[in-house]
């Protein structure tokens, strides 16, 4: 179905400012264009004909068809992003976006492994080594140990290069969100997991392998797909119900540095948070657990 008039040369430059300007990843690039496409097409008109109350009909539609909260806010935000971006350009005479609000978003405290979840996934994909030579296992336990022990996102575990691995230091320089570096603490089991992988990584990569440090099976790029698979089979083999991906690993590793008194600044500089509001949601987790102690335990709870 195409687009009303006026929409797609629009959308066009947006999506190559965000591309270019504010350095999304492609895949949010693609959501954003999607959400906006959805939009073109509820509205019936041009861009500059859009109305407030059209925007509020369209969240009203996208709630009665039974969408999430977190995905009304992610709209929300990307059309007044779309329409505050034209209105700065001079592509639109009026912002009808600015005073567009969502529902105030529900927020769900994340499923985090106990640390014996963590340490029998470990010995899981360890015990595999004994059962073979193939180099593929030294890797998957070197990405599981890299996520568990530097938080990092699974785009960034894949995109992780060789020279980005500073071993007199332990730790690795990141590119996260938004093309921002930072540099993340390695642990000593997981720099020993690493250093044994890339022992082995020549035996995969090919003429044409990438400087990355994780590859596929057949020299690539490892495909944040395949990390998440290997991620999977590797909580699934602790036998405990502690089945998690790596977005797990790195919850984990988070609320296991707050249990263990690490301040909230030091988390979110190791996560990539851009606000501390984000990194709190720990706070809350380690919070119900001592609140699901206090209930089980103590006497008058």
């Amino acid at each position: 179905m195409e687009l009303p008039p006026g929409w797609s040369a629009l959308l066009e430059d947006y999506v190559a400012h965000l591309d270019a300007e504010r350095g999304l990843s492609p895949h949010t690039v693609r959501a954003y264009r999607g959400d906006l496409d959805e939009l073109a097409r509820h509205c019936g008109v041009g861009p500059a004909e859009v109305t407030l109350p059209t925007l509020r009909s369209w969240l009203s539609a996208m709630t009665d068809a039974g969408a999430a909260s977190s995905t009304v806010q992610r709209r929300v935000a990307c059309v007044r992003g779309f329409f505050g971006w034209a209105r700065r350009e001079g592509l639109v005479a009026e912002d009808p976006a600015a005073r567009l609000t969502a529902p105030r978003r529900r927020r769900h405290l994340p499923r985090v492994p106990s640390r014996a979840d963590v340490d029998l996934s470990l010995a899981s994909v360890s015990a595999r080594l004994s059962e073979g030579d193939d180099p593929l296992v030294h890797r998957d336990l070197a990405l599981v140990e890299v996520l568990y022990s530097s938080g990092l996102r699974v785009s960034e575990a894949c995109s992780l290069r060789l020279r980005d691995v500073d071993r007199e230091r332990r730790a690795l320089t990141v590119l996260g969100k938004g093309g921002k570096e930072r540099t993340v603490p390695l642990g000593v089991p997981a720099l020993r997991a690493l250093d044994a992988w890339l022992r082995r990584r020549p035996e995969v990569a090919g003429p044409r392998s990438p400087e990355t440090v994780f590859l596929g099976a057949r020299g690539g790029a490892m495909d944040p797909r395949v990390a998440r698979r290997v991620v999977h089979a590797a909580t699934a083999g602790a036998g405990r119900g502690a089945e998690t991906g790596p977005h797990g690993l790195r919850h984990a590793m988070a609320t296991h540095l707050i249990d263990g008194g690490a301040d909230l600044r030091s988390v979110q500089e190791m996560l990539g948070h851009s606000s501390v509001a984000t990194t709190q949601i720990y706070t809350h987790v380690t919070s119900e657990r001592l609140r699901q102690a206090f209930r089980q335990a103590h006497p008058r709870a």
